[in-house]
């Protein structure tokens, strides 16, 4: 157990931590843990969370639904590292728009920069 001292008015605050969610294995992992790390990326994180992804589906046999389902959304987070947005369903904004060639990174994750040209 610990405390911490309120900035406000500097009384103290006793901290816990859940009973039994700290040292113990975690259950098999499942789609919606995936989605639970994937659904908030932003280009920003993409490759910390793809990391975390790796991690979580890395005991996982070859064939199963759940690590095929994670290394597709692997992909879209490496594909996401390189873009700015993970809009999907938007239209492109048009490459003749005024400034277009001064926004370092205006690629959606469906269409990412090219490697090269980072």
């Amino acid at each position: 157990m610990s405390s911490i001292t309120s900035t406000v008015d500097g009384r103290r605050i006793r901290a816990t931590l859940q009973a039994g969610t700290v040292g113990e294995p975690m259950t098999e992992p499942t789609v919606e843990d995936i989605d639970a790390l994937v659904g908030p990326a932003t280009p920003h994180f993409a490759f910390q969370i793809r990391a975390r992804v790796r991690e979580l589906i890395a005991e996982l046999p070859e064939d199963d639904a759940v690590r095929r389902y994670g290394e597709e959304k692997m992909e879209l987070l490496d594909r996401l590292g390189f873009a700015s947005t993970k809009s999907e369903n938007a239209d492109p904004e048009s490459r003749e728009r005024i400034g277009w060639e001064t926004i370092p990174s205006s690629a959606a994750a469906s269409d990412p920069l090219p490697r090269g040209q980072r």
